[in-house]
């Protein structure tokens, strides 16, 4: 089980590991910091998604290394593998009781989708917990694969507002 807050200090140990190699600037990094710690929804692709780590160079003969890079090269006809989850960074220490989740610009947590509902989902903080309820959506509301209708939340779990996944964290 994941403790509150893994996903989400995994991915600051990711960009501090990059600033560390010579991979961000130090404008970069406090940049991507802020998006990592200011929102409630996080998107890890934008937050490390462009960040490579380079190999360690060994002789490898030059006729082998082209055919190794033919056969990895992705082919056009096949299709992407869908994009990872976006973190839900819950405060688990109580500070806020209720988030509500939805498309309206005046909800807490705002996912941009069009399959979401103007007011899909509400999170209720409850003995150090966090409850999720469906808020009578039009697609629903799932938890690790499994419609809800009001469910428990434990970090690691994947809640899909439609089909719009969040990891909660």
């Amino acid at each position: 089980m994941l403790g509150p807050g893994a996903h989400r200090n995994r991915l600051a140990r990711t960009l501090n590991a990059a600033y560390a190699e010579g991979l961000l600037s130090e404008h970069t990094l406090a940049h991507r910091l802020d998006m990592l710690f200011a929102g409630a929804v996080i998107d890890p692709a934008r937050v490390v998604g462009d960040l490579t780590r380079r190999a360690p160079r060994g002789r490898v003969p030059r006729r082998l290394l082209t055919a190794l890079t033919g056969l990895t090269r992705p082919s056009p006809a096949v299709a992407r593998a869908p994009a990872s989850p976006s973190l839900l960074a819950l405060d688990w220490n109580g500070a806020r009781d209720e988030l509500l989740i939805g498309r309206h610009p005046s909800c807490d947590v705002v996912v941009r989708a069009d399959t979401v509902s103007r007011r899909h989902a509400r999170l209720v903080f409850r003995d150090g917990s966090w409850i999720v309820q469906d808020l009578d959506s039009t697609n629903g509301t799932q938890l690790n694969g499994h419609p809800v209708g009001r469910c428990r939340l434990r970090p690691g779990d994947q809640l899909a507002l439609a089909d719009q996944l969040l990891q909660v964290d």
